[in-house]
């Protein structure tokens, strides 16, 4: 059986390069389009476009959060301060005490402020670039994987699902021929008080019409092939989350004009236990990729 996909993931993957660490960690929940997050370091936002067309192109769909952290583990690699702008911002702030009398941690201060760092690389060379991009493929196969196994977790409570509602159908089966009796015999009592003489073959011909208004043949052979065809998809597997949701709506359907026709107390509970498992099967394709 080919595998379903959750949208529920997580991929995770660390990078060791010379002079730093690279974690990359990207996470996914269901939603109906590609929804992506980023967190990047200032040094990867070019790459920026080209991560999340990675990102969408892997994954698809679903609200994604990917986040990409820099830890610096060597001194080539560290940030080095403007020395020439940090002096200036000093003799500024010792200028301004002097004329308002205020005291304060100036080179603190100073060291606070972004523009004074500047980061050991200008740019990611193609050799970091052709790294990370090895990394983000490595956790994004992870993720695929996750979603592989929750998707066969999904799979087993869908077919305990449909299995459940092909076995209330088929418990209606057998109340159809006790329902028919009892409306030709509500329609007996009804003539017999009447009193009246009637024409025997007119009674069928009305007992027979209305019974049609009631027979739900056609609602069956339809549940039964949209079960079926909910089945076949789940064969097929990857992205078949939309038409997954489709199908359990013509369920829906077929059980809802069950429950209209049951006229009969029995199967209005079985109808009840039929949307009771339905809501079940379209709460789980919601988060089928």
């Amino acid at each position: 059986m080919t595998s379903l996909y959750s949208m529920t993931g997580f991929g995770k993957k660390v990078l060791q390069l010379p002079g730093k660490k690279i974690s990359i960690e990207i996470k996914s929940l269901n939603s109906k389009q590609a929804d992506i997050n980023l967190r990047l370091p200032s040094l990867y936002r070019s790459k920026e476009g080209d991560i999340r067309q990675m990102i969408a192109q892997n994954l698809v769909r679903g609200k994604i959060d990917c986040n990409i952290n820099v830890e610096i583990t060597g001194l080539e690699s560290a940030p080095q301060i403007n020395m020439d702008l940090a002096e200036g911002y000093l003799n500024q702030l010792k200028t301004l005490s002097e004329k308002t009398g205020l005291e304060g941690d100036f080179l603190g201060s100073v060291m606070r402020l972004t523009d004074v760092w500047q980061s050991g690389q200008d740019e990611i060379s193609d050799e970091e670039w052709d790294q990370l991009k090895s990394g983000m493929q490595e956790a994004i196969d992870a993720l695929m994987n996750f979603r592989a196994t929750e998707g066969g977790r999904l799979a087993e409570d869908l077919e305990l699902r449909l299995a459940n509602i092909e076995a209330a159908q088929a418990k209606i089966e057998p109340l159809e021929e006790e329902r028919r009796q009892r409306v030709k015999d509500k329609l007996q009592r009804s003539l017999d008080q009447l009193k009246a003489e009637i024409d025997q073959d007119r009674f069928e011909q009305e007992l027979i019409y209305y019974l049609e208004k009631y027979d739900v043949t056609e609602e069956k052979v339809r549940l039964s092939t949209h079960i079926r065809y909910f089945r076949e998809l789940m064969q097929e597997g990857k992205m078949v989350g939309k038409k997954l949701g489709f199908v359990s709506q013509e369920i829906g359907r077929e059980i809802n004009t069950l429950g209209s026709k049951a006229n009969h107390a029995e199967m209005q509970r079985l109808v009840v236990e039929m949307k009771d498992e339905l809501e079940k099967i379209k709460e789980q394709s919601l988060n089928i990729l």
